[in-house]
């Protein structure tokens, strides 16, 4: 079905959690009083990023009082957010959740922890064990955090498991240069997004952070990019921004119609390949 979606590029304080729960809840009444359907949020927004050993001090139970003011908040505006989550077992994840009506419909922990250059996870978080697709009003998603959308295998899977919008919640600082005068991180994520979206025959919702957290800027540029890999809006570039974006089913079936990349995907070469490869490395 149509529906329209609002990136809400923010600006997360670190370590603030209150702070942060009332940018949110103003850009939710934005987009309900926008007209959107469905608010997209970038990673760890309810936290901040570069957390270290404030981790255990922000991280949140599925049943903490800001999920439930989120979970009421998603009978107006289906949501998807990123927060620190903590298990029963006391293990900390970087994770996402896809509200709406009122419930939480699915909760993606990131599997991959990047933990090399400005980057070190893996230190202070637990990896996430799946990639699943889900149900929406809005017909079959599927969500990434940001590292997890390089690794080709993750789209992938969610492809396969008949998603047919992704959404990327990412919290990317600026990185290099490009040929162009661009930062290197920001072209590096435009090809990626057009490119998966391309290939995979997917919308892509990418909503990405602004703001500086120990002397790291993190670029924005969230955008909506449709099955052909055309990108559809983009946000403004280093400062707050709230793109609202309608989304066209037809643009879906056209091209799934004039390159039907996902009809004649073959798993079942894939899983083959996948399990002789496995195999000879075992040996």
């Amino acid at each position: 079905m149509n529906f329209t979606v609002a990136l809400a590029q923010i600006k997360p304080k670190l370590g603030c959690l209150g702070d942060n729960m009332s940018i949110i809840e103003s850009a939710i009444e934005k987009g309900v009083a926008d007209g959107a359907d469905l608010i997209v949020f970038p990673e760890l927004a309810l936290t901040g990023y570069f957390l270290k050993d404030l981790v255990p001090d922000v991280a949140l139970s599925l049943d903490a009082p800001e999920i439930q003011k989120l979970k009421e908040l998603s009978k107006r505006i289906s949501i998807a957010i990123g927060f620190v989550e903590v298990s029963a077992d006391y293990r900390f994840f970087n994770s996402a959740l896809y509200l709406e009506g009122g419930e939480i419909l699915h909760v993606h922990r990131k599997v991959y922890l990047p933990t090399y250059g400005l980057f070190d996870e893996q230190r202070y978080l637990a990896r996430g064990e799946r990639f699943r697709a889900f149900d929406t009003r809005f017909g079959r998603f599927g969500i990434l955090i940001c590292e997890d959308m390089w690794h080709l295998s993750a789209p992938y899977i969610l492809a396969m498991d008949n998603a047919t919008t992704l959404i990327c919640l990412s919290s990317s600082p600026g990185r290099g240069v490009s040929g162009t005068e661009e930062l290197g991180s920001s072209a590096a994520w435009q090809k990626l997004t057009s490119t998966t979206a391309m290939f995979l025959n997917c919308r892509v919702l990418y909503c990405n952070r602004v703001g500086y957290e120990d002397g790291i800027n993190f670029w924005g540029g969230s955008e909506v990019v449709a099955p052909s890999g055309q990108v559809l809006e983009r946000s403004k570039m280093l400062e707050e921004d709230f793109l609202t974006v309608k989304v066209d089913e037809g643009a879906l079936r056209r091209e799934r119609i004039f390159s039907p990349m996902m009809r004649d995907e073959n798993m079942g070469i894939t899983l083959k390949e996948l399990k002789r490869i496995d195999r000879e490395n075992s040996r």
